[in-house]
């Protein structure tokens, strides 16, 4: 059985520019490494990952690979990706639902807002086992961060859902709160002590990222007068 969601019935009126220049960044950043031997890829990782052990002191890395200061790594960490799954699921979440978030917040406190969940997100992983030594890629915490804002502010948008079982696939159209209160309840369900899975998932930056975007997106946005109440339109040009 597969599902996944592919776009959203929620019309912005403006190009997310920042949105996609994050995705065209972590795509291109991306196609830059995939293709190089894993050892290259490893060192990638450990010099631009984000490694509590280093972060909070615990470890050092040796002078070949301390190529940035550590806490700079909580930022270079969320352009980098393991895989093209994880590079694909990202992106298109962030596809989905980051340029509403942009157009409703305007670029400057979207980025700031993208940023900062992202930040609490990767702190929220490290502390929960701060000798760590693993590094953690991915922009996943800062975009789990757009989804707990899009939660808030458009709960009723409906969300195609292309769902495949076997022979049987069809288009779902679902209501946001479904589907992102689905993906949470996935994420925490799914979570152990140390914040990860046998698979090396984050799921304590995913749940840090989602809870600290519900809960920021109420000061990033005031004017709740402004989001849009009719979600009948169809999907944008930008989408």
């Amino acid at each position: 059985m597969f599902f996944f969601p592919f776009a959203d019935e929620n019309p912005t009126n403006k190009i997310p520019i920042l949105n996609w220049l994050i995705i065209f960044i972590c795509s291109i950043t991306f196609l830059k490494y995939i293709f190089e031997h894993n050892y290259v890829q490893e060192q990638l990782f450990i010099s631009f990952g984000m490694i509590p052990a280093i972060l909070f002191g615990y470890s050092e890395l040796s002078t070949q690979l301390k190529v940035i200061p550590a806490y700079i790594t909580i930022i270079t960490s969320m352009f980098l990706h393991g895989g093209w799954m994880h590079l694909i699921g990202n992106m298109m979440y962030l596809y989905i639902f980051g340029d509403n978030i942009e157009e409703i917040l305007g670029r400057v406190k979207f980025i700031l807002f993208y940023f900062i969940t992202g930040i609490i997100a990767a702190l929220t992983q490290a502390l929960l086992d701060p000798s760590s030594t693993i590094p953690m890629i991915g922009a996943s915490g800062a975009i789990a961060g757009i989804l707990g804002g899009y939660l808030v502010l458009y709960p009723k948008a409906n969300i195609k859902v292309f769902f495949w079982f076997i022979i049987f696939f069809k288009v779902f159209r679902i209501r946001a709160f479904i589907v992102l209160g689905g993906w949470i309840l996935i994420q925490l369900f799914s979570f152990s002590g140390d914040g990860f899975n046998t698979g090396g998932v984050a799921y304590g930056a995913h749940i840090g990222g989602f809870v600290a975007g519900a809960i920021l997106i109420k000061f990033f946005h005031r004017k709740k007068s402004h989001i849009k109440k009719s979600f009948k339109g169809s999907v944008p040009n930008a989408k």
